[in-house]
């Protein structure tokens, strides 16, 4: 009966109202200066707005991103440091944040409750992400479940694990970001021991279609628990490679009370709402799968400290969503939204002062240029243009408006050989003009000849187009290189590369060429939609900028690397495969791991225009070049994660450098199509 009466020791009255908000942040591993202001900015625009409970995202401390540093007793120290120096801001709230513990020579991703400005205990994360781009079972242990001890903390003995707190008579719980993915999701338990508000500290990444998955664990984690359910995210480019959109959320009882707008350029982004927790436990009460009474470690792990609440009244549902969210367009300016924000914190995160693009007139260097101008306008769109500049480390710029801030921020540097044509050195000029972009052209073509020369002599015998075609075609790529760089080092800017994926896979790219730069925003995404997305551009565009209509000279060019002569009529597709092909096989063989047998059977069903054994020889030469170039791949410049299909060795698709290249794997595709 103790545990029982426990828990029906209510906060009295007919209506229980209480005010939650949750934060995105932008975050950067071990900026501790940005990552306080950030917390302390959440802190008090939840307290402007009489919110008692605050969630906070994921390891906001430290900060999500922190890799191999997360082992450094240093790290550990400061994070502690710093949640002492934000506990006084946290009087007169409940304020989850979160920061990596060391316990019993274990380290625990672990969400950290302050209640009125003092810690009152640590929940360690159940479920730890190690898929894709997360890797936290490299560094955190996973909490077991049920288990409860304490920690010392500054000579302090403090509970640590599968906790729940009754806080002033409502009972708070945690999932934290993959425990909500998990098929046991520990919001199953948090029912069972009556909670009332579950918070969610997430670190979750953005990726084509996501938000949707996440509405509706949040929804059916409120709906299924009969909780008041609080999402917090980070936001923004942290650590290099992944982009976080945001998207806090709050839901209660299946009902979403309040969304916060995505890809917000802000440090710090609160949204509140009012919560009836008496309606939430009549749910509970209402739902025949809830267990009653509790059982006894729904009193052993919780935590109970007294709080008073204010009082509150019922509050309007707050739904920030875009209107592009649920629209035809939706994943094209998912796409711009999240590159660009990625630029913006690339930017400033650098302390660079703008970038530099080698923009060829063709698709992927027109794309990376006109997303460094969607940048700039779209944070200005929010941010206006005096804090845009103060917020990326510019305030001295000259420029008054986002056009002229494009024209500050971004240089376009066309560079020829006599194997250019007018059409590309027209696109370029002419996009580079639309964005305001400050336009250059430089001709290598005596730079090419003289390498040539120089190589001929030393060898002795001619290169020639005959013997020599690809040493050729890498040479020119090569040249335009060291000018870029220089002009990059000039002007204290970014150079970015200008690679897709769809060319990564195969290795159609010159190292040290066209893979030039300090980010390839591109390399995340394929060639096939990035033709999709900048016909979207030219016709229609982000529902904030209109169209970029200067970009119908780039939609009428056949990609072409315009290496070869002009006499060989070189395109892209020619020297590869129908670039959607390409990626179909691409999906195939590396997402879904199928040998060339099966990819050949699943391309037979899907392009059907083409022959069995030319679709044969297809298959073949992309394993081939796949094999031949993991090499290029480990060397790429950071790229921008934007689904979940990337190619980056370092964070997702792992492969050999060296490797038997699928030799019998691809003796039984040669087989399979001759006995047909």
């Amino acid at each position: 009966m103790v545990a029982l009466a426990v828990f029906l020791d209510g906060i009295g009255g007919a209506m229980k109202l209480v005010k939650v908000a949750a934060a995105a942040l932008s975050q950067t591993p071990l900026d501790w200066p940005n990552n306080k202001a950030n917390i302390l900015a959440a802190i008090a625009s939840a307290a402007d707005q009489d919110a008692s409970i605050l969630c906070l995202p994921e390891l906001c401390l430290c900060g999500y991103g922190c890799e191999d540093a997360f082992h450094s007793a240093g790290l550990r120290r400061m994070a502690r440091t710093v949640l002492d120096e934000i506990l006084p801001a946290t009087r007169g709230m409940i304020v989850s944040l979160a920061l990596p513990v060391l316990h019993r020579s274990s380290l625990y991703n672990a969400a950290c409750l302050a209640v009125d400005g003092r810690v009152v205990g640590f929940v360690g994360k159940r479920f730890l992400a190690g898929s894709g781009v997360h890797y936290e079972p490299r560094w955190f242990k996973s909490w077991p479940e049920g288990v409860r001890d304490t920690v010392l903390y500054d000579g302090r003995a403090y509970p640590i694990g599968d906790l729940h707190f009754d806080v002033g008579g409502v009972r708070i719980g945690f999932e934290i970001c993959e425990d909500a993915w998990a098929a046991g999701r520990p919001g199953n338990a948090l029912a069972r021991r009556g909670v009332d508000i579950i918070l969610n500290p997430s670190a979750s990444h953005f990726a084509f279609g996501k938000r949707l998955v996440r509405e509706r664990f949040v929804l059916e984690g409120a709906r299924a628990f009969g909780v008041t359910y609080v999402y917090s995210n980070l936001v923004g480019n942290e650590a290099g490679r992944v982009i976080y959109d945001g998207g806090a959320m709050i839901a209660a009882a299946g009902r979403m009370l309040a969304v916060q707008k995505r890809f917000t350029y802000d440090g710090a982004s609160v949204i509140v709402a009012v919560t009836d927790v008496d309606a939430t436990r009549t749910r509970q009460a209402q739902t025949a799968a809830h267990v009653s009474p509790p059982g006894p470690e729904a009193l052993v792990n919780c935590v109970s400290v007294d709080f008073d609440y204010p009082p509150q009244r019922p509050q309007r549902i707050e739904i920030r969503r875009s209107p592009w969210e649920s629209g035809p367009d939706h994943k094209a300016e998912e796409f711009t939204r999240a590159v660009a924000l990625g630029l913006f914190d690339y930017l400033r995160k650098t302390r660079s002062k703008g970038f530099v693009v080698s923009l060829s007139g063709g698709a992927d260097s027109s794309a990376v240029a006109a997303l460094v101008a969607l940048m700039v306008q779209l944070a200005c769109e929010e941010l206006g243009v005096e804090r845009f500049k103060r917020r990326a480390g510019l305030p001295d710029l000259a420029g008054l408006t986002p056009r002229a801030l494009v024209g500050e921020l971004l240089t376009c540097v066309y560079q020829s050989t006599e194997n250019s044509s007018d059409a590309t050195r027209t696109a370029a000029r002419g996009l580079a003009e639309s964005l305001n972009a400050a336009y250059l052209e430089l001709d290598v073509d005596g730079m090419f000849k003289d390498y040539t020369r120089m190589l001929s002599e030393a060898i002795g015998r001619e290169i020639t187009w005959r013997t020599d075609d690809i040493p050729l075609q890498n040479i020119q790529a090569r040249v335009r290189a060291p000018g870029v760089w220089m002009l990059a080092n000039l002007t204290d800017s970014l150079l970015l590369a200008t690679s897709n994926r769809s060319e990564a896979a195969v290795g159609y790219a010159t190292m040290d060429g066209d893979t030039c730069g300090g980010v390839s925003p591109i390399a995340g995404i394929d060639k096939a939609f990035l033709r999709v997305w900048l016909e979207w551009l030219q016709t229609r565009g982000p529902a904030e900028t209109g169209p970029i209509a200067a970009l119908a000279a780039v939609n009428r060019l056949t990609p072409t690397a315009e290496l070869r002569p002009p006499a060989a009529g070189q395109t892209d597709e020619q020297d590869l495969m129908p670039y959607p092909l390409l990626d179909a096989i691409e999906a195939a063989a590396i997402g879904d791991k199928n040998t060339p047998v099966e990819v050949l059977e699943r391309m037979a069903v899907e392009f059907t225009q083409y022959d069995r054994r030319q679709l044969a020889e297809w298959v073949e030469r992309f394993f081939v070049l796949w094999c031949r170039n993991q090499w290029k791949r480990e060397r790429y410049a950071p790229s921008f994660h934007v689904d979940d299909k990337n190619l980056d060795p370092k964070t997702w698709c792992r492969f050999p450098i060296l490797s038997g290249g699928f030799e019998r794997e691809l003796d039984d595709l040669r087989r399979a199509v001759g006995q047909e």
